[in-house]
């Protein structure tokens, strides 16, 4: 079985496989999962991570790349959006924000409220990848890319 004991928001090998991970398996600290070869990896990370889809689980073999699942969502739209998007983001819900639709996880309350207000919505399949905070809390974290890239100095700042 691999064993992953680290994470990068972007890859720096040709990966040795892939996991595909909806929103909620994205986030954890410790974990059996299965790639899409159907091998096993113990994902033991030093605390609870918001893995990004692109992201990287580190192994001794290698890097295993993170794939967005797709999941059942919510797709907004409509004339507002961005009256929309504030609406969405006053609930503190996760969502992807795209040039002309929003993406949410389905929710009948939160369905009733847009409907109330106006949107277009239709439930669809698709991977889901919303928005991190602005202040690095919760699902995300600020990232810093002023590493190097050698074989055994890789340092990441998460803050």
């Amino acid at each position: 079985m691999l064993t992953a004991h680290a994470y990068h928001g972007h890859a720096h090998a040709t990966p040795i496989g892939e996991v595909v991970l909806d929103y909620e398996g994205r986030f954890l600290r410790r974990k059996v999962i299965t790639l899409t070869d159907d091998r096993r990896c113990l994902v033991d990370l030093p605390q609870t991570t918001s893995l990004d889809a692109g992201g990287v689980l580190v192994t001794d073999a290698g890097e295993v790349t993170v794939v967005a699942a797709p999941e059942p969502l919510l797709e907004v739209r409509g004339d507002g959006l961005v009256r929309l998007a504030w609406h969405i983001g006053n609930r503190h819900t996760p969502c992807q924000i795209e040039e002309d639709r929003l993406l949410i996880q389905r929710d009948h309350v939160l369905r009733d409220m847009l409907e109330r207000l106006g949107a277009e919505l239709a439930e669809v399949v698709e991977p889901f990848t919303p928005e991190g905070g602005a202040y690095g809390h919760g699902r995300t974290h600020g990232h810093d890319h002023s590493h190097s890239h050698g074989p055994d100095t890789h340092v990441h700042a998460h803050g």
